[in-house]
């Protein structure tokens, strides 16, 4: 297969956006621009299902002013979508890039993106059209596998570290107990995240419940118990995903014990977010299994932690423009596979982008390691916070006179 191909270029964005996922798709058309061989940038409207309908918008010659304005703004500039790709999906797509000579493919996204982007690339193969396959990592869950950290990920932690550090004023100012539930289905790097609110011993939030530990209601109420007992108040960060004993989803166990619709998102995932119903439920616990407690409150952040204008960390920007601008040197080298973010071992906080295998990101779930997490999985330890910080790029000042 030779190394240089000369055509097209086509880039989509899919799944949930990130305040610095048009860093990526920028990246991206600016390091496009420089390769010869790539004569076209088009981009997908609406990912993959913007390709099956041919909507595509010409990059190639939009203006770099344009270009520096979208890559400072959050959310998918091409619009994204929740569409994933089968077998006949593909087929299709391939026949669509193939009509307009697209021979660099770049997706950016999270792990299902990966996996369609496999899919596509072995279809491409096993048909004998050549064409560079390339998945740009995006995801504020953090779970993509092989990497250190993903893009979008570090200004989602800055978000959520800074609304707990707010609610944690809040919650001292006017005593109570205070339930934040967080992103993160399948794993709790995000709601992990809330422990650098603190700022100070005696700072919130004071439990914090991740996907990974096991999370009983009894064992809950006496965490909060103790927690109020020595703090007279409690601020609690829970991820959407936290499980029962048995694996199963606290949020998909309340809706199937009130018979609620238990249907599956486009992704073929239990829908988690757009609902107050996990944060409800631990507070009605609280108000009924903590006495002497009269202001009991619960948040769903949603997707508040997503897309916000003027937050995003200038770490996280970074690294999210160079994931797009590595893919397409990549693809100019012949290569298929998944960027990845990989953590250089210095004292000061660097990082370099590496490719690996599609297969070994596509469809998976890195979880938070056990090592970050307390003993009885309700806290996180300090070292999850020396891994953190300097993704998050540090926190805006703040302090109390009580």
């Amino acid at each position: 297969m030779a190394k240089t191909l000369e055509g097209n270029a086509c880039i989509g964005q899919s799944g949930g956006p990130t305040a610095v996922i048009n860093q990526s798709l920028v990246g991206a058309v600016e390091e496009a621009r420089k390769h010869a061989p790539i004569k076209k940038i088009l981009g997908a409207v609406h990912g993959t299902a913007g390709m099956m309908a041919e909507t595509f918008l010409d990059l190639t010659r939009t203006s770099q002013k344009k270009l520096d304005a979208v890559a400072e703004s959050p959310s998918a500039a091409l619009g994204s979508c929740r569409h994933k790709p089968d077998e006949d999906d593909c087929a299709a797509i391939l026949d669509v890039l193939q009509k307009h000579n697209v021979r660099y493919y770049f997706y950016i996204g999270g792990d299902d993106s990966a996996q369609s982007t496999d899919i596509l690339a072995g279809m491409a193969r096993r048909e004998g059209y050549e064409m560079r396959c390339l998945h740009i990592p995006k995801t504020i869950d953090n779970n993509l596998m092989e990497s250190d950290h993903a893009p979008g990920f570090g200004s989602a932690a800055r978000f959520v570290a800074s609304a707990l550090r707010g609610d944690d004023l809040d919650n001292r100012s006017i005593p109570g107990i205070k339930v934040d539930i967080i992103m993160g289905r399948d794993a709790g790097w995000l709601a992990a995240s809330s422990v650098l609110a603190r700022q100070a011993e005696g700072d919130g939030p004071h439990l914090i419940y991740l996907p990974e530990a096991p999370f009983t209601v009894e064992a809950f109420l006496a965490d909060v118990k103790r927690v109020v007992a020595e703090h007279g108040r409690a601020v609690i960060a829970a991820s959407e995903g936290i499980r029962d004993e048995s694996g199963k989803l606290w949020a998909k166990r309340l809706a199937e014990e009130s018979k609620a619709d238990v249907a599956g998102d486009a992704f073929g995932h239990f829908q988690l977010s757009g609902t107050g119903a996990l944060a409800d439920y631990l507070t009605m616990c609280i108000k009924e299994g903590v006495k002497g407690i009269g202001r009991v409150r619960g948040d769903t952040f949603g997707y508040l932690q997503r897309s916000f204008p003027g937050f995003a960390s200038r770490v996280d920007q970074r690294e999210a423009r160079e994931v797009g601008r590595a893919a397409v040197r990549y693809a100019c080298q012949g290569k298929d596979g998944s960027v990845a973010i990989k953590r250089k071992k210095t004292k000061k906080y660097a990082s370099y982008t590496d490719l690996v295998a599609l297969e070994r990101v596509a469809g998976k779930n890195r979880e938070v390691p056990k090592t970050y997490i307390a003993r009885g999985g309700n806290d996180i330890r300090p070292s999850f916070v020396d891994y953190c910080l300097p993704l998050v790029g540090g926190l805006p000042p703040t302090t109390s006179l009580v």
